[in-house]
């Protein structure tokens, strides 16, 4: 197997590591970058100097076990299944909550290396503020194993809790990573692709009160911060989620004329709202489409078959966050009501692996809430020496940006000075969803609440922040 260079200095650095007596090892590395396959290589490494007879992989959900569990036993040239001539197996952390005391003595009578694949889900620097699953690898792991080796894109948690098996700075808190691997590197060494995050926002919205008094905000920032209404209310608004689809399709009609097989993916709020936006895109955009919430049957099948179909879009709720291999995925709508800076970097990671494809475009729309403007503004700040570029505003009727061709697409070289701003006002006639999965959603754009309601009466704008070379 092929490795990229970062991956082989990876390999080596956990080498020395575990050669130096030091047995825990955290490598911090971009969505995309490939930490799987070092992994396999690291305990392809490890068993060729016989330093371990097992291999333990834990991971967050079945898809992504069974990703893993494929790259080893290709790797390892065997069985990773768990049954007799096997070298090891892989599993969902919340599999381990099951696992009685004989399944850990394997720990104890072998020598086993155990890999963690975004550890950042289990907390706990000791068993009194450890999660379930922190608590499972502190008890019966950090002690018996003879190496392990942690992996994650993102390594902090919204709770601001210690990652189970790392280390931290005195005083400043710091996480230590014994191997780095940001996207500036990634997008350098053509590993991942170029990011473009586009913030949308609108110009009047109007809002009144139980008294029928009526406000004017002249964008999302001072709405949230002046009224009650909320940033759930708007990402479950008809208006504002068929704005946002009528931007991402026409970028996803843009890059398959190059990538036939580029396809988007849509991170919705709930199964309810998921099954809103499945619906839209079906009757209104009569685009292809594929829904996968935890109601459906058998979600891991139907993400694998996504995965080499030809599906236009994936409609999730969380099952496609993080550390699900889907390289055709080039545009994405983060339209779920989770706000926090890791899940806003997983989400956007869902779109950065390269693949051999002819465009490696990658865009990723979401509306300009203020925590998730910060989040943009602080990857773009990351990029030594290149600035954050706000374009400049382009008027187009809503006509127009529903029969975009590739021909009126503006070339990439423009979409670097500008951006497109749509005039929605009330000048047209709507065709309302026929669905009821919303009750919130009225056919005549007003979301009504106990004391106030408010209309999107403005035109959308969006600000595109280029982030070339964030290091994460």
């Amino acid at each position: 197997m092929q490795l990229r260079q970062w991956q082989s200095e990876c390999v080596n650095r956990a080498l020395e590591h575990f050669e130096s007596n030091q047995r825990h090892f955290l490598c911090l590395a971009t969505p995309g970058a490939g930490k799987t396959i070092m992994a396999a290589e690291v305990a392809a490494e490890l068993f060729k100097q016989d330093l371990i007879d097992f291999v333990l992989c834990f991971s967050p959900s079945v898809n992504i076990s069974q990703g893993i569990q494929k790259t080893f036993s290709y790797r390892l040239e065997c069985r990773f299944d768990g049954v007799i001539g096997s070298v090891g197996y892989s599993y969902t952390y919340q599999g381990m909550l099951s696992f009685k005391e004989d399944f850990w003595q394997l720990l104890k009578r072998n020598r086993v290396f155990v890999i963690f694949d975004e550890i950042h889900h289990c907390s706990g620097s000791n068993l009194e503020d450890a999660n379930a699953w922190g608590g499972e690898i502190l008890l019966n792991i950090q002690e018996q194993a003879q190496y392990t080796l942690a992996l994650t894109g993102t390594p902090w948690r919204s709770d601001q809790a210690p990652i189970t098996l790392s280390r931290y700075t005195d005083p400043d808190n710091m996480i230590q990573c014994d191997y780095i691997y940001g996207l500036k590197e990634a997008v350098a060494d053509g590993v991942c692709r170029i990011p473009q995050i586009v913030l949308i926002d609108n110009d009047k919205i109007s809002v009144t009160d139980k008294e029928n008094k009526t406000k004017t905000y002249s964008c999302l920032d001072d709405l949230f911060k002046s009224s009650s209404i909320s940033y759930q209310s708007i990402i479950k608004n008809h208006e504002a989620i068929r704005y946002t689809l009528a931007l991402a399709t026409n970028k996803l009609k843009v890059i398959k004329q190059n990538n036939p097989h580029a396809a988007g993916l849509i991170v919705a709020s709930s199964t309810e709202h998921a099954a809103y936006i499945f619906n839209m895109l079906k009757t209104e955009f009569s685009e292809t489409a594929q829904i996968v919430t935890y109601k459906e049957d058998d979600p891991s099948f139907k993400i694998n078959e996504f995965r080499n179909d030809s599906t236009n879009w994936i409609v999730s709720v969380g099952m496609i966050s993080e550390g699900t291999d889907i390289p055709r995925l080039q545009v994405c709508c983060h339209l779920s009501r989770v706000k926090t800076e890791l899940y806003f970097r997983q989400v956007l990671g869902r779109i950065l692996r390269r693949n051999d494809s002819a465009n490696q475009q990658a865009w990723l729309y979401t509306f300009a809430e203020p925590k998730l403007v910060e989040f943009a503004n602080r990857i773009a700040e990351e990029i030594p020496d290149r600035p954050v570029i706000f374009r400049t505003h382009i008027n187009v009727s809503l006509s127009e940006v529903l029969s975009i061709e590739k021909n009126e697409i503006m070339e990439e070289h423009n979409l670097s000075r500008s951006v497109r701003k749509l005039d929605l006002g009330c000048n047209y006639q709507q065709n309302p969803i026929k669905s009821n999965s919303l009750d919130t959603i009225s056919s005549n754009n007003i979301i009504n609440f106990v004391s106030q309601s408010f209309e999107l009466l403005g035109g959308f704008r969006e600000k595109v922040i280029s982030t070339f070379d964030s290091p994460f």
